[in-house]
């Protein structure tokens, strides 16, 4: 499905289907179907020549002819799956048992019933194909010829991944617009007074339009001060806020955690509680987003002053607020340079390219009407990425700028909207899709995937599942810089999770899609009738408590989707009868607003997200009879016992994802032999369930991610077994996590391999994360096995050097995080991580690791010869009674031999590791130069976090062990952030 063709591309194979002898429908009704699947493939044809073509190109006739058609399609499918429900209800029809399925369910709907309902329905459809056709005639719509565009590949591929220069683009791009005087005078004006000795809270706010680089601006400055407070938080408002969640989140950031029962306070609350947390604290906050002064007046309530030199940014588009808040800083387009380089970047990922005149010409065009506004040039550039230079003259003739009052903002609307139709059909269709989220909204990659799927605008081919389809073209917005990407965490390194939108392209896709009808956005208590929006196809309610009911029709809602409403005083499901995606993220939802789940017999997503829902799961065991779903994802919502009993009839399903703990496992699970994703976190004892769980995931061989976690059970090594024999049948796993928390059982190593423990060869992702082997598992993760495995989450009690050079030798590792928890005794050095000689001529082991997080507790570095023509650098694990942590053993080899830095990781831009405080002294006798720690080893170094063992020592020896990490950061040539956390109680 496409939004420029309605329902047609889903419809017509549906019609199709409708033909085959299991139906049995009558000869007349069958040559109606003929007729209407040849009218409908012209029209289809037809109607894709009008969606390329840009609206304002576009008489008003021929609109509504697109239109017309489009709402027909909907309403046609509506019909044809009613059918298919009807005859297919129970479980789906196959080969071998559709006849006998059709034949019993005549005890339900008579056989006339049934021809004469879909007979009836396909002669009314017929006259208005019809109808539809005369109109196309007379609008001459085939003479339309759709217009030229700039797409090199209008295919996306199956498998595109993310362009790597956006990366760059939004985590370092201070450095790519040419913010650094302006990150300067903002941090200036932040700390100035931090002598005095009681240094008053300091506000700035940041006032510009949309699109300026406000958030840029803030998250630069962010970056840089967080590490000098004790706290920090980085929290968006936006229009409309919920207040009750941003304070949320701004304790959420400032705990790094979720504090317990925070869901339960209230406004007043969660202020008080934030009062409490800040009064004795230095703290640095950025409110981003800030549109209206009471909403700045709520939030500073709780921004205590205690003269502790706290700093605050406000980013807002209005004067007022930006008054209201303090110091105003207001910020200016690009100068010319800086726009220059910003569009270079982008376009040749930061490199120097020479232009000829003509294209010189044309990018000066270009960046003249961009008006030095970032998100403008960033736009406008993502159009040329890839394009031969003598199509940019074409990019060139083809927008028109207005010259209205806010020409700059009216311009950079005009660039998006050229972005928007630069895109493929089914590309535009899946953009429109994200204007159900609300502003500011962190959107999740893999359930926005799935819910496209449910929707029909994304279709396998062969060999190549739905989903890898669906991220092909969730990459390729991200590509185009229609999206922004959101890594996962902080210290998770390149992985994109989700997304957000800026505010100006979700204005542009919000606009469309209610000028097409394509999805009704409904907040703060907005109403609609249906002389304005005729059908509603796509409903998204937020912030909104009015009973819609009385006010529209509902029973043609394909997607229904909540935010923040209350589902009560919302619309009934029982109204819901033909909805395909069923998403609700709201509070306060009861068993009875959930009664009429198993009526909706249409229904392919359903995610439920209420972290205050508690009950037995009587919902779930509705759910049984929906045999047309696909996903399943419950979020946040303890549903108890009864929660999974009755999956094992969903044997649709794509995805399972129970990501709040349940008690049963489901019963069943072998039978869902389509599931691609699965998480449960089971919190039971029962070992029988578990044990006939682990044997039937066996059965899923189509499995590509499985998470699962035992919380509170000892698996035995007779389940571990178990799991490795099933293992070994998962063939097309690509992401394999595993937690056994509470088991004191090490997985033995010799014992799994025995059983033939080996790990699919497409395996990108692998964590074993609580569960402890004996040593290292050599034989089924090494280079030759795992050639993609790109993220490595390993405990051992031993490893050497071997385990950790196999492991360096992974060709794609980018994240590893490894936890060696009894390193060997009576070896003063173990050898783990040769690197480079000082020719450079080439790095050994680790060349794409961007995030290594070592987790045991002696960590250092040697330089294994004093050799003048050469040398290499080794990261060891020592296993002594007093810990070095970043220590070479030579005295003075920091600035490496011949005055050449050997380099170590050379893409490590995070460090995480562990230090002793006691004894940290004692220990560096013949260790170099600890003003330094010998971090210059990693050129490519950004981020150190480490955790101090505080156990056993004294106030000044973790003063000590503070001050040599922090020199070590001042004095490397990147000056990297530093994070130090305490853990243990001195003396």
């Amino acid at each position: 499905m496409e939004f420029a063709t309605g329902a047609l591309g889903t419809l017509l194979p549906k019609l199709g289907q409708l033909l085959k002898d299991e139906y049995n429908l009558h000869k007349g009704i069958k040559k109606d179907i003929e007729f209407l699947t040849g009218e409908l493939e012209s029209m289809h044809a037809a109607l894709r020549n009008v969606g390329e073509v840009p609206p304002e190109q576009l008489s008003e006739l021929v609109k509504i002819w697109a239109r017309s058609l489009r709402e027909l399609s909907y309403d046609m499918e509506d019909i044809v799956d009613t059918f298919l429900v009807n005859v297919q209800g129970t479980e789906p029809p196959n080969k071998r048992s559709a006849k006998r399925f059709i034949k019993n369910m005549m005890n339900f709907f008579t056989k006339a019933k049934i021809q004469h309902d879909i007979g009836q329905e396909i002669m009314d459809i017929k006259e208005r194909v019809m109808e539809v056709a005369e109109r196309r005639d007379r609008y001459r719509v085939d003479d339309i010829t759709p217009a030229k565009t700039f797409i090199v590949n209008a295919i996306t591929p199956a498998k595109t991944i993310i362009d790597p220069r956006i990366a760059s683009l939004y985590t370092n791009v201070a450095d790519l617009v040419g913010i650094d005087e302006t990150r300067e005078e903002l941090i200036m004006r932040l700390t100035k007074g931090d002598d005095d000795m009681c240094a008053q809270q300091s506000i700035v706010s940041i006032v510009g339009f949309g699109g300026l680089g406000k958030t840029t601006l803030a998250k630069a400055v962010y970056d840089k001060l967080k590490g000098q407070s004790d706290c920090a938080a980085f929290v968006p408002v936006g229009r409309n806020p919920n207040l009750k969640k941003v304070f949320k989140d701004i304790l959420i950031d400032l705990h790094k955690l979720m504090p317990f029962g925070l869901e339960s306070l209230d406004e007043r609350q969660l202020i008080d509680k934030l009062q409490e947390f800040l009064k004795n604290k230095r703290y640095f906050l950025v409110i981003d987003d800030v549109w209206d002064t009471y909403s700045w007046g709520i939030i500073k309530l709780a921004l205590v002053e205690n003269n502790s030199g706290s700093r605050i940014i406000v980013t807002t588009r209005t004067h007022e607020v930006a008054t209201e808040a303090g110091q105003v800083y207001k910020l200016h387009p690009l100068s010319d340079d800086n726009s220059r380089k910003l569009f270079v970047a982008r376009i040749f990922a930061g490199e120097s390219k020479a232009s000829n005149h003509q294209s010189y010409e044309v990018s000066d065009w270009i960046l003249r009407k961009c008006d030095g506004i970032p998100l403008a040039i960033i736009t406008m550039a993502s159009l040329l990425v890839g394009k031969p230079r003598e199509q940019w003259s074409e990019v060139h003739r083809s927008i028109n700028f207005g010259n209205k009052e806010n020409r700059q903002v009216e311009n950079t609307m005009k660039i998006l909207s050229f972005s928007y139709y630069d895109l493929p059909s089914h590309l535009r269709t899946c953009l429109l899709h994200l204007s159900v989220f609300p502003e500011d909204y962190f959107i999740a990659k893999r359930p926005l995937i799935w819910a496209w799927i449910a929707e029909g605008f994304v279709h396998g081919r062969q060999g190549i599942s739905s989903f890898e389809i669906g991220e092909g073209y969730f990459n390729e917005l991200l590509n185009r810089s229609m999206i922004q990407p959101v890594e996962k965490g902080e210290w998770a390194e390149e992985i994109v999770c989700g997304c957000r939108l800026h505010d100006m392209v979700l204005d542009l896709i919000r606009s469309i899609s209610s000028e097409e009808n394509f999805v009704t956005v409904l907040g703060n208590n907005e109403g609609v009738t249906l002389s304005s929006q005729g059908k509603i196809r796509r409903l998204a309610l937020q912030n909104n408590n009015r009973n819609l009911e009385a006010c529209m029709n509902m029973e043609q809602v394909r997607s229904f989707i909540s935010y923040g409403c209350d589902i009560g005083k919302g619309v009934p499901l029982s109204c819901l009868k033909l909805v395909r995606v069923l998403a609700i993220h709201s509070r306060g939802i009861k068993h009875r607003h959930l009664r009429h789940l198993q009526n909706l017999l249409h229904m392919r997503y359903l995610h439920l997200n209420d972290e205050t829902f508690c009950g037995d799961g009587e919902f779930i065991e509705q759910i049984g009879t929906l045999k047309f779903l696909q996903t399943l994802i419950v979020d946040g919502m303890n549903i108890g016992g009864k929660v999974v009993t009755r999956v094992g009839l969903l044997t649709q399903l794509l995805c399972l994802r129970f990501k709040h703990s349940v008690d049963i496992l489901p019963d069943g699970i072998g039978k869902l032999t389509s599931l691609e994703e699965l998480m449960i976190r089971y919190h039971g004892y029962s070992e029988k369930s578990l044990r006939r769980f682990v044997k039937e995931l066996g059965s899923l061989r189509e499995l590509r991610v499985l998470i699962f976690e035992a919380l509170w059970m000892d698996v035995d090594r007779v389940v571990q077994i178990e799991m490795v024999e099933s293992l070994r049948k998962l063939e097309k796993m690509e992401h394999l996590s595993l937690c056994y928390f509470h088991s004191s059982v090490p997985a033995d190593t010799e014992a799994w391999e025995a059983a033939g423990f080996l790990l699919p060869r497409h395996l990108r992702r692998l964590s074993f994360r609580s569960i402890s082997f004996t040593r290292f598992p050599s034989l089924c993760i090494n280079r030759s096995r795992l050639p993609l495995l790109s993220h490595l989450f390993l405990r051992v009690h031993d490893i050497d050097e071997q385990g950790l050079r196999i492991i360096g030798e992974l060709p794609e590792l980018r994240d590893l995080e490894l936890q060696v928890l009894r390193p060997t005794t009576g070896v003063p050095w173990i050898p783990v991580i040769g690197t480079t000689d000082s020719t450079g001529d080439g790095y050994l082991l680790f060349q794409k690791l961007r995030r290594c997080s070592l987790w045991s507790r002696e960590v250092g570095f040697l330089l294994s010869t004093k050799d003048e023509s050469g040398g290499s650098v080794s990261l060891r694990v020592r296993s002594v009674e007093a810990s070095m942590i970043l220590g070479s053993e030579w005295k003075g080899v920091c600035s490496g031999i011949g005055g050449v830095t050997p380099t170590l990781m050379p893409s490590a831009q995070k460090l995480d590791f562990t230090v002793r405080a006691r004894g940290f002294n004692n220990s560096n006798e013949n260790s170099g130069d600890w003003g330094s720690l010998d971090l210059e080893y990693f050129a490519s170094v950004k981020n150190v976090r480490v955790e101090i063992d505080c156990e056993d020592a004294t106030a000044a020896e973790v003063e000590e062990v503070e001050a040599a990490l922090r020199r070590a950061a001042e004095v490397h040539p990147n000056r990297p952030t530093l994070i130090c956390l305490g853990t243990g109680k001195g003396k």
